[in-house]
């Protein structure tokens, strides 16, 4: 890739989901040969609701900060042989470090739960806010040992609608080519409400009928990238259901779940909808949220 490769920005804080997320990132630098860039935002404590230091910098927060990264760099040398890695300690909030860093990154990955917080809790802020207004894809790093050191030999892609999928389904299908595996693509379909009992067979055709739109719906949003990743293992399904519980029962089988999100005209920020919130909530990998920029 050359020298021109935007980094795999990692986010920083400490906690235990932060390690997690430099493991997984070493993987996918080394499988993208890119290099890796760990940032910590030493105003992270602002956003948990603590007071803000008065005056000039206490020592130890600086101490906690070089621990901080000094651990996770240390983790790269680790796990990640001969990548290139460099670490930033920003004295800037953490939402707004990782925005202004996602401008010049391949992506952005954190932790699914921060510093603090309790487990269980609703996903951590900062994650939630980074992926929400995030200019290049957020990966946020969760689940279970199998998904993350990816045995499961698959990429999940939520097939959305065109409009909001087309970057995601790009990057899935290059996920999947990097990684040599499957990419099973699903689109979840519902029976309609009130189906058309003027034709006796209560919502038969209809069901039918859903079904073969969501199907049709996959072939078309998949064609092109299909046909650039001619090596790609692909496996396409529909599936009947409200679309978030479907993806969340299907991510326990897979190593990554890419969804696509809309940037909405004159608004910061991108639409997540409630499939992509109950991922990062609930998903078991990690979730990549790649933003549809037109």
């Amino acid at each position: 890739m050359g020298m021109m490769a935007l980094p795999l920005v990692v986010g920083l804080d400490g906690s235990d989901g932060s390690l997690l997320a430099v493991d997984w990132a070493v993987d996918e630098a080394l499988r993208r040969e890119l290099p890796l860039r760990l940032v910590y935002a030493s105003l992270w404590q602002r956003y948990e609701g603590a007071l803000p230091a008065v005056g000039r910098e206490r020592p130890s927060e600086r101490v906690m900060a070089e621990n901080i990264v000094g651990t996770a760099a240390e983790r790269v040398r680790r796990h990640g042989s001969g990548l290139a890695v460099d670490t930033d300690t920003v004295p800037a909030e953490a939402v707004s470090a990782l925005l202004a860093e996602g401008r010049r990154a391949t992506a952005v990955v954190t932790g699914a739960r921060g510093r603090g917080e309790l487990r269980g809790a609703l996903l951590g802020s900062v994650s939630l806010a980074v992926a929400a207004r995030s200019d290049c894809p957020v990966v946020v790093v969760r689940g279970d040992k199998p998904a993350l050191s990816g045995s499961h030999e698959r990429v999940l892609l939520g097939a959305g609608e065109a409009d909001t999928s087309g970057e995601a389904v790009r990057f899935a299908f290059q996920e999947a080519a990097l990684r040599g595996c499957e990419l099973y693509v699903v689109r979840a379909w519902r029976y309609p409400a009130y189906p058309n009992a003027a034709d006796g067979t209560p919502g038969e055709d209809s069901a039918l009928r859903h079904e073969e739109r969501a199907s049709a719906l996959i072939d078309t949003l998949v064609a092109q990238a299909a046909a650039d990743h001619p090596s790609v293992k692909l496996r396409k399904k529909t599936l009947e259901g409200p679309a978030r519980k479907v993806l969340v029962h299907q991510t326990s089988a897979a190593d990554l779940v890419v969804v696509g999100a809309r940037r909405r005209s004159g608004h910061f920020g991108l639409q997540l909808g409630r499939v992509t919130h109950t991922l990062l909530q609930h998903a078991a990998c990690p979730v990549v949220v790649v933003p549809q920029t037109t």
